[in-house]
C-alpha cells in the first residue's frame, strides 16, 4: 500500500538575511495575524520585520519544535541563529518532498516553483505531470536517499520535507552542507480539516496568505455544510473497514482520520469506540466476529475489484457488504505513472473524500454528488 511517507523527502534551503531596526532581544508581535483553526501541528506568528512558522509534533512522538522565521528579500535578521532556518519570502522556487504538498501549491496558483521532487512517478496530478514532461521539475531519487548533489545543483530557495522518526540521517547530511531543512507534518494531522489547513503553511511562504485562507475557508464551509447534512439522515448504516496484510486484519483506530470521516458522515463505524490515531492490528476471527454483517465496507486494503478480494483469501465472500456488493475503494482513481490520487489530493480536499462517504452510506442525501475518489467494486 502506497503509504504517505514513502512519498515524502527532505527539505532544503539556501538563505539570505535582512535588516531589522529593532533590537532581536525585544521581539515585538504585530497587529496581523495567521489564523490556524484545526490544525495541531503549526502556528504562524507576525512579528515586527519577521514572521515565525513553528512546527510543532514534526513526527509521532516527538516532543521537539522547530521554528523558521521568514523575512523579506534584501533584509537581515539579527541573532538568526535563534532559529531553525532563516528563509527570504516570498520563495522563487521550491522543492518538496511529499505527494500530499503538490495540491497545496496548485491551489495557490504557485506549481511553477516546483523545481524538484523524489520519486516522480508517485505524482498524479495532470498539471504537474505535464510541467514533468515539460523537464521543469527534476527527479531527486529515493525519498530515504535524495542525490544531494543534484540538489545543489538546483539550489531551491527552500525544501519541504517530513520524517517518520527524529533520527534522519538525509537531513543531517543536507544541514551539513549549510542547506536549511524545514520540516512539514501535515501527515501527523488526526482532523480532516487539520491536514486540509496546511495550505497555510505554503501561504505564507509564498505571500499568498490571503488565497491560503480564501481557499481553506471554502473547504471549511463546505465540509461543515456536507457534515450537517449528514446529520440529519435517520438511520446509521454499519461500516467495516480495512482488510488482511499478512494474515493482520488492519483498520482505522476509532480516532484516526479514515475513522473520522465515516463518523461526520454519520455511518456506524463498528470500531469508533476503539482508542488511537492509528491502526488496530486484529485477527481475521475477531472482525468476521463483528464486522461480518456490516452493511457497508469501505477502504479495503489495496484491492482494486472483488475477484482480487475472493483470490486473496475465500473469507472475505463471507462479508455481508461483499455479499451484497457494498465494497467501496479509492484504489481506482490513479495516475498516468500509477500513483493514487487519494494518497495526493484527499488530505488537501476533506469536503470532497466526505461527500463520498456520506454519497455511500446515506446516497439520498447527496442525489447530485458524483463519487470523486471512490468507486464500488465490481
Amino acid at each position: 500500500m502506497q503509504k504517505l511517507w514513502s512519498t515524502i523527502l527532505l527539505l532544503s534551503l539556501f538563505l539570505s538575511c535582512k535588516e531589522i531596526q529593532k533590537s532581536p532581544s525585544i521581539i515585538q508581535k504585530s497587529d496581523a495575524t495567521t489564523e490556524v483553526s484545526f490544525a495541531n501541528g503549526f502556528d504562524i506568528a507576525h512579528f515586527d520585520g519577521y514572521k515565525t512558522i513553528t512546527v510543532h509534533n514534526p513526527w509521532p512522538g516527538s516532543d521537539k519544535a522547530f521554528t523558521y522565521a521568514l523575512i523579506e528579500k534584501g533584509s537581515v535578521l539579527e541573532q538568526s541563529d535563534r532559529f531553525d532556518a532563516v528563509i527570504e519570502i516570498p520563495l522563487s522556487n521550491i522543492v518538496v518532498t511529499s505527494t500530499t504538498h503538490i495540491p497545496s501549491l496548485e491551489m495557490l496558483g504557485v506549481a511553477e516553483k516546483l523545481i524538484g521532487f523524489p520519486n516522480l512517478e508517485f505524482i498524479s496530478s495532470e498539471a504537474t505531470r505535464q510541467l514533468i514532461a515539460e523537464g521543469k521539475i527534476t527527479e531527486l531519487g529515493k525519498n530515504e536517499d535524495i542525490n544531494t548533489e543534484v540538489l545543489i545543483d538546483l539550489a531551491p530557495s527552500a525544501v519541504v520535507t517530513f520524517a517518520v522518526e527524529g533520527n534522519n540521517k538525509t537531513v543531517a547530511s543536507i544541514q551539513k552542507m549549510d542547506i536549511p531543512v524545514l520540516y512539514n507534518a501535515d501527515w501527523t494531522e488526526t482532523s480532516p480539516l487539520g491536514k486540509a489547513e496546511w495550505i497555510k503553511f505554503f501561504g505564507v511562504l509564498f505571500h499568498k496568505e490571503k488565497e491560503a485562507d480564501s481557499i481553506f475557508k471554502n473547504i471549511e464551509t463546505e465540509y461543515l455544510a456536507a457534515k450537517k447534512i449528514a446529520s440529519e439522515a435517520t438511520k446509521k448504516p454499519t461500516v467495516l473497514s480495512g482488510a488482511m496484510y499478512r494474515d493482520v486484519w488492519y483498520l482505522p483506530q476509532g480516532g484516526s482520520w479514515a475513522a473520522q470521516f465515516i463518523t461526520d458522515a454519520n455511518g456506524d463505524y463498528l470500531w469508533n469506540d476503539s482508542k488511537g490515531t492509528g491502526s488496530l492490528s486484529l485477527n481475521l476471527e475477531a472482525v468476521l466476529e463483528k464486522g461480518g454483517k456490516a452493511e457497508i465496507w469501505i477502504g479495503p486494503g489495496q484491492f482494486t475489484s472483488l475477484n482480487q478480494l475472493a483470490e486473496s483469501h475465500t473469507v472475505y465472500a463471507q462479508f455481508d457488504a461483499y455479499k451484497k456488493n457494498e465494497v467501496y475503494n479509492f484504489t481506482n482513481r490513479i495516475g498516468p505513472t500509477g500513483g493514487v490520487l487519494y494518497y495526493e489530493l484527499a488530505p488537501n480536499r476533506p469536503d470532497i473524500v466526505l461527500k463520498d462517504i456520506i454519497k455511500i452510506v446515506h446516497p439520498e442525501l447527496l442525489p447530485d454528488h458524483e463519487l470523486f475518489f471512490f468507486s464500488k467494486l465490481e
